[in-house]
């Protein structure tokens, strides 16, 4: 498998820095404003930035895609693991997308759209070039593959 960029995690790292702040800061200023228990709110809020803290790097290094000849594998998790074989000639459209986040670092995301509402086939955290080639070859793929059917 080929893992995702490592840069990945800080992006991940500086988008869950700005949910934590905005959402402790929320509970500080009602515990100043109107006082009672708000602070609880807070700390259960550094909490869960502590488990994502701990959580995101060991997610970034669960993700990876490979090509074959015939479909495209995706694996994403350790503990609850997916693995998402997407045929070539089932894909309809790609997708590759970028965010505040990640296109600071240098990233996209390619994501899969099949004639299935339920596919998740969406690797994210690619250099841009290297997305930006995976999608000219699956959409290739997927043309040669399609006018087989």
């Amino acid at each position: 498998m080929n893992p995702v960029s490592r840069k990945l995690i800080v992006a991940r790292y500086i988008a869950q820095i700005m949910w934590a702040l905005v959402i402790a800061g929320g509970f500080l200023a009602a515990q100043f404003f109107l006082g009672g228990r708000w602070w609880i709110g807070a700390a259960v809020t550094g909490v869960w930035f502590v488990f994502q803290a701990i959580m995101i790097p060991l997610r970034v290094r669960n993700l990876g895609w490979l090509e074959t000849d015939d479909e495209l594998l995706i694996s994403k998790g350790k503990m609850f693991q997916t693995f998402t074989v997407v045929p070539y000639g089932r894909i309809q459209f790609v997708d590759v997308t970028t965010g505040p986040f990640t296109r600071p670092l240098g990233l996209k995301a390619v994501a899969l759209h099949t004639a299935s509402a339920s596919t998740d086939a969406k690797i994210p955290g690619l250099e841009a070039a290297d997305a930006d080639a995976l999608r000219e070859r699956l959409a290739v793929n997927a043309r040669e593959r399609m006018s087989g059917l």
